[in-house]
């Protein structure tokens, strides 16, 4: 592609300040994913949307860290644009979040730039979503980066970037394929056949949240793990929680009470005072909160205690 490759080119100015790197992190499977090229002040991010695929390019403005130049390239570059200030963070309101402890408030607190991000489409974020499945994120990031090399395409603009395989594709990809991949035969079976609904699960972003979520667990491949994930990050949902995860109940378990181990029913408990809000804590803790000890705990953090 050449560098002088014809696009789309818009601006925006946010209200508020966004921490790129944090903010779009849960978007990135790994160093090496192939699909986006991420720094402090832009970012590139190739994808499938629903009316075509593209390549959306944002850069800061020097001296003002709100307004951000857009440029979107390929056959979906119109909707990218228009799509833009969801990925971004422009709709992110978190009004009326009151940190109710010192662990969250200090997350908060020295974490001002973190937004709750949309793509506006499932298409791509849900089959990285399906690899993580059970598996570490580094085996994750691994299975999705040879899926792409192996099986993407080209993306458009002058980046370099590829292309995730088109879900279309995916659901007519073998189960020997993904073993080869590194992705075992259930989670391939949960790829192929969540791959076959996504106009369906398209369509349902725009409604409810609960509603929205219930839509997308009717959809074999789809459970409540992953519809959460998909929520918070297709439709920028602040009250998505992973329940199932096996972090992140220990995660909010040891940052809000200091217990080094936690359930799910535990972790709801503790969310509990941040009804709408709770998918947005875990995000705080994830980025400002100490990591549960491996095997237990000594003393509790300080935070945890009221200190």
């Amino acid at each position: 592609m050449s560098a002088n490759e014809s696009a789309l080119a818009g601006s925006i100015a946010l209200t508020r300040r966004i921490d790129l790197l944090r903010s779009l992190s849960p978007l990135i499977s790994s160093a090496q994913d192939p699909t986006i090229r991420i720094r402090r002040d832009g970012f590139a991010r190739a994808s499938h949307t629903p009316a075509a695929h593209g390549t959306l390019v944002v850069e800061g403005v020097r001296g003002d860290d709100r307004r951000y130049s857009l440029r979107a390239y390929g056959p979906g570059a119109q909707w990218l644009l228009e799509r833009a200030p969801g990925l971004l963070g422009a709709h992110d309101a978190d009004r009326g979040f009151v940190p109710q402890h010192p662990t969250v408030a200090r997350a908060h607190h020295r974490h001002p730039g973190l937004r709750l991000v949309a793509t506006g489409t499932v298409a791509d974020v849900l089959v990285a979503t399906i690899i993580a499945q059970r598996v570490t994120s580094l085996e994750a990031g691994r299975s999705w980066t040879r899926l792409v090399r192996r099986h993407g395409s080209e993306a458009p603009g002058p980046y370099h970037l590829l292309l995730p395989p088109h879900p279309s594709v995916l659901a007519r990809t073998s189960e020997a394929t993904y073993h080869a991949l590194g992705i075992e035969r259930g989670r391939a079976r949960r790829i192929i056949q969540a791959c076959r609904y996504v106009p369906q699960l398209d369509a349902a972003l725009g409604l409810p949240a609960t509603e929205r979520q219930e839509r997308w667990r009717s959809v074999p491949g789809i459970g409540p793990w992953t519809a959460a994930l998909l929520s918070r990050l297709a439709a920028g949902d602040p009250d998505a929680v992973e329940i199932g995860d096996h972090h992140v109940k220990h995660l909010v378990s040891w940052n809000l009470a200091g217990e080094p181990r936690g359930s799910d029913e535990r972790m709801c408990s503790l969310l509990a005072p941040y009804a709408g809000q709770r998918g947005r804590v875990v995000r705080l803790l994830g980025v400002g909160g100490q990591p549960p000890p491996r095997y237990g705990a000594r003393t509790a953090p300080s935070a945890a205690m009221g200190t």
